[in-house]
């Protein structure tokens, strides 16, 4: 995606989950006695810079936060996290995480547990796929700060030319016999990489099925539902798309910013992806480099359905704010998470870089209905929203998914089958990712 999309975490594996670590550094106070807490974030337009800012003057001395940004690259993003808190590193107080990002991080002991008294506090008015994404093992490790998810987004005249009701869920059948009818095309991220498993996992999950069966499972333990009739359905979609020739050019390299470009350009007049979309084209407009007209024209609706009459389980993305196990300031630390995901950070930070809130709440506030018109069904959105496989295994679920669902035109009836043999050697370490 764009500057106004989250950045997602790639997992390295176990192995390289506690190898190697940096020198821990000491933690550090301020002139009065305060101390300094020091928030790891992901890249994004200078959002959760502001918060720990604000939030800093807001603790009338109680902590200072300074932020310190992980590189761009999402790989290189989470090793050096990981390697600094395999080194129990002091000076991590907190950092912000991607939802597949907690269930390893917790199982390795990297968080500290969190307060009963804040694990009520940061669950109460949360969509539920939020907090059941910042939790591992039932208990809350993390708290949820924003939960994007993806929508259906399409051309109103394209869809009304194709009969579309938009009024109501559409399904992927119908979507590719309407593409295909206006010959244009549909916006996927077919990549080999993580919005492959994004894309697999939500049409398993709306299928009815689940990626893992049981994610507390040790790695040679842990039971995969490829193999079912959740993982053909989800195979067939892929099958229809390339049959149908509607996958657009480029598909087996697309990831959200370039579906977003196509979506754009016209290269597709449907598309699943994140909100950012919205942003991303009214800017192209405001500043001329789109025709006002093309924008005037999108249109967006909740995620696709497997089946006429089945609700969608759209994807679920987002960040939690952990604290470290190694934090030396722990106290000042849940003070300033509690802050950091307040709702009217939530809402500033909506409104600033373009990320969905997990608060249901916040999408009462009219400064943020004012800049995301679609509000309404990002909120319906997120409460049937599911999140990715929850395992400390994460990286060889994810990573065999990309490496076996792709490319997109080589998925047959075979393909939940092999790729389920497939990660499941990986798990029992009989087979390298």
């Amino acid at each position: 995606m764009t500057s106004r999309r989250r950045i997602r975490w790639t997992a390295l594996g176990a192995g390289a989950l506690l190898a190697g670590s940096l020198a821990a550094c000491g933690g550090s106070s301020t002139a009065s006695g305060a101390p300094t807490l020091n928030w790891y974030v992901n890249p994004d337009n200078g959002g959760q810079q502001k918060i720990a800012q604000d939030c800093s003057a807001q603790s009338n001395g109680q902590y200072s936060i300074e932020v310190s940004i992980l590189p761009s690259d999402a790989a290189q993003q989470r090793e050096q996290l990981m390697r600094r808190l395999a080194g129990n590193d002091t000076s991590i107080d907190m950092m912000s995480l991607d939802p597949v990002f907690v269930p390893e991080t917790s199982e390795a002991g990297f968080l500290a547990p969190v307060p009963e008294d804040l694990q009520q506090k940061w669950s109460d008015g949360v969509v539920e796929g939020a907090v059941t994404g910042a939790t591992w093992k039932d208990q809350l490790v993390a708290a949820p700060f924003w939960a994007n998810t993806q929508l259906l987004w399409y051309r109103k005249s394209v869809a009304q030319a194709a009969g579309l009701d938009m009024t109501k869920p559409v399904t992927w059948d119908q979507l590719i016999q309407a593409a295909k009818a206006q010959k244009t095309a549909i916006g996927v991220q077919g990549q080999r990489a993580e919005s492959m498993t994004v894309w697999v996992n939500a049409m398993i999950a709306s299928a009815g099925g689940k990626v893992i069966e049981n994610p507390d499972a040790k790695g040679p333990d842990i039971k995969l539902g490829l193999e079912s009739d959740a993982g053909e359905a989800a195979a067939k979609v892929m099958q229809d798309i390339t049959a149908a020739g509607v996958g657009g050019p480029g598909i087996d390299n697309r990831d959200e910013a370039a579906t977003a470009n196509l979506f754009q350009q016209g290269g597709a007049d449907f598309m699943v992806n994140w909100p950012f979309v919205y942003a991303q084209g009214k800017s192209a407009a405001d500043e001329g480099t789109m025709d006002q007209a093309i924008f005037d024209d999108y249109g967006w609706t909740t995620y696709p359905a497997m089946a006429e009459g089945k609700a969608a389980a759209p994807p679920l993305g987002g960040i939690d704010v952990g604290v470290s196990a190694f934090s030396e300031h722990k106290d000042a630390a849940f003070a300033a998470v509690s802050c950091i995901v307040s709702e009217q950070n939530q809402a500033a930070y909506m409104v600033s870089d373009g990320n969905p809130a997990a608060l249901e709440s916040v999408y009462d506030d009219p400064t943020v209905q004012e800049a995301y018109p679609m509000y309404d069904t990002i909120r319906t959105s997120l409460q049937a929203a599911q999140p990715r496989p929850q395992t400390a295994y994460y990286n060889e679920v994810s990573q065999g998914i990309a490496d076996q669902w792709q490319p997109v035109s080589g998925v047959s009836d075979s393909t939940p089958t092999s790729s389920q043999k497939y990660i499941g050697e990986v798990l029992k370490g009989e087979k390298l990712l």
